[in-house]
């Protein structure tokens, strides 16, 4: 008697496209039915290499080698880890600068950009198939931090550039200003040697630092130039033409002591001890050729 034997249905066996196949020996990797992944990065990362596999087995896909994709992620994570440092150095640079850059939140977002790096860091660990998904959060993480960082870098240096044309401008007016003062020093100085009573010290002075002459020397001086200007500067004798303190016969002789000769006692006086030094030797001797000719 014949009993029906129940044969247990076959559990059907997923087959691989040679395309799959393929794909899968050229970018060096193992590819078998039914992977379980231990990793619960590399598992969350499954999709991702189901995604790489499916496209690198269409009939139009460039195939790359696992030597490119390598490469290519190995690249990613350089530009990852250089966009980090750019972020890092903009925002000290924004602290150590101290300036309104004209942005409330001067902060650059890291984190996701972080984990991208992390994941890619162990590139020879990671199966092939999923280095192109991670490098491709990697990349970009790492475009919206880069833009991120080089609107921060604009508002920064253009906050310095504000400031550098205000202090251009503060030490512009700073400069205007001293120089106004010392315009005004110098205006209030010759207007004080050009009196008779600042002639006459500008006078001592000079002749003595430059050529000697003392007290004694002064006083036939002072006697000398009361007589012949009374001691002004702007003194004209409608006679002879002869001008200043010292009397120069014709005035413009006292050029040779400056151009400023017609508004300035001090050169008018250069002049004078000059002309007396060379013409009679002392300021007595000129006096005493005044006393006795009425002119020296």
């Amino acid at each position: 008697m014949l009993t029906d034997q129940i044969t247990p249905a076959r559990r059907p066996r997923r087959r691989l496209t040679a395309a799959a196949v393929a794909a899968g020996t050229a970018l060096g990797i193992v590819v078998t039915t039914g992977l379980t992944l231990a990793s619960p990065n590399l598992a969350a990362a499954a999709p991702l290499a189901a995604t790489a596999l499916a496209s690198v087995a269409a009939p139009d896909a460039t195939v790359h080698t696992l030597r490119d994709i390598r490469v290519d992620a190995k690249n990613t994570l350089l530009a990852a880890r250089v966009a980090l440092t750019s972020a890092e150095t903009v925002t000290a640079d924004i602290t150590a600068a101290g300036l309104d850059i004209g942005l409330t939140d001067t902060s650059v977002d890291t984190d996701e950009l972080t984990r991208s790096a992390d994941r890619l860091a162990d590139l020879d660990l990671i199966p092939a198939l999923l280095l192109p998904g991670l490098a491709a959060d990697a990349s970009s993480a790492t475009e919206k931090v880069t833009a991120r960082v080089a609107d921060l870098r604009e508002h920064l240096d253009a906050a310095k550039a504000q400031k550098a044309a205000e202090e251009a401008a503060a030490a512009a007016a700073a400069a205007a200003a001293e120089a106004q003062r010392q315009a005004e020093a110098a205006a209030a100085a010759l207007a004080a040697s050009n009196t008779p009573e600042g002639a006459k010290a500008t006078a001592r002075q000079m002749a003595a630092s430059q050529y000697g002459w003392g007290d004694g020397q002064f006083s036939c001086l002072e006697s000398l130039w009361t007589k012949e200007s009374g001691w002004n500067y702007q003194a004209y004798n409608n006679n002879g033409g002869a001008t200043g303190i010292p009397q120069a016969l014709p005035g413009n002789k006292m050029a040779s002591a400056g151009a400023d000769w017609q508004t300035n006692a001090a050169t008018q006086i250069a002049w004078g001890l000059g002309y007396i030094a060379s013409s009679y030797g002392t300021p007595c001797a000129a006096w005493a050729h005044s006393q006795a000719v009425n002119w020296y």
